[in-house]
């Protein structure tokens, strides 16, 4: 059981760090910024499905089969990822930009990151309760997502008019609620019997609604027939990579 606290704080510290990214895109110009981008969420569109199709659905499914409480559970997690997104995109605002002026947006943005953080850190601890191999497959799946995720986080803050260091110890301490998901998911598994099996259809669901809802839609923005298929082939890269975690099981 110690292994599992410290591989899953481990991970979440790890992903944690990544918020701190956007401070590498600053000198980056925004065309050639944008075209890396669309590379990475197409990459980690096709590693959140192939997570929730290759590692958490069978794992799923092994262990209580596919019942009617399965299928309403992913479709639970769905609906919590919609509304949350929902909240994330609750306020907007329409004041001009100014220097000394921070945005509601902003700050809204971080509620929203930081309950998603939270979910992340239940569903990485819940995947290491299944088993190390899951662990790592999800923890790399939530990676390549936060990529791109955190860089967009870092981008609307500073439109928002926050300073840079401002907007990156904000989103960091948001990416640390990912800590504090882990946390609680362990200990309510001493509580609850076999808790993962409460919190991995969730997962299922959140990966297909942010793959599906959030980044596919984004990659259908470029209509360029040879960027087009190099997102094609990111995306396959994705899937494979989550094919090839297997062989760690």
């Amino acid at each position: 059981m110690n292994l599992i606290w410290l591989y899953s704080l481990s991970s979440v510290l790890i992903i944690s760090l990544i918020s701190l990214i956007g401070v590498f895109t600053l000198k980056i110009k925004q065309e050639k910024l944008k075209t890396i981008l669309i590379y990475l969420i197409s990459f980690s569109a096709g590693a959140l499905f192939g997570d929730a199709f290759i590692h958490l659905l069978p794992e799923l499914i092994e262990e209580k089969g596919f019942t009617i409480i399965s299928a309403l559970s992913i479709l639970f997690g769905i609906l919590i990822f919609f509304i949350l997104e929902k909240f994330v995109h609750w306020q907007h605002c329409h004041m001009p930009i100014s220097s000394n002026h921070v945005h509601p947006f902003a700050y809204m943005n971080l509620v929203g990151d930081a309950l998603h953080n939270f979910i992340d850190g239940l569903v990485i601890a819940a995947s290491y309760l299944v088993s190390v191999p899951v662990g790592i497959a999800t923890t790399s799946a939530v990676l390549l997502h936060e990529i791109p995720q955190e860089i967009g986080d870092f981008g609307v803050m500073l439109h928002g008019g926050l300073s840079r260091a401002k907007a990156l110890t904000l989103n960091f301490l948001t990416a640390l609620t990912a800590v504090l998901g882990v946390i609680i998911g362990l200990i309510l598994n001493d509580f609850i019997e076999n808790i993962q099996l409460f919190i991995i259809p969730i997962a299922i669901g959140g990966f297909i609604y942010i793959a599906g809802s959030d980044l596919i839609p984004e990659l259908h923005k470029e209509t360029d027939i040879k960027r087009s298929i190099i997102q094609i082939i990111t995306f396959i890269l994705g899937v494979l990579i989550m094919l090839s975690l297997l062989l760690l099981e």
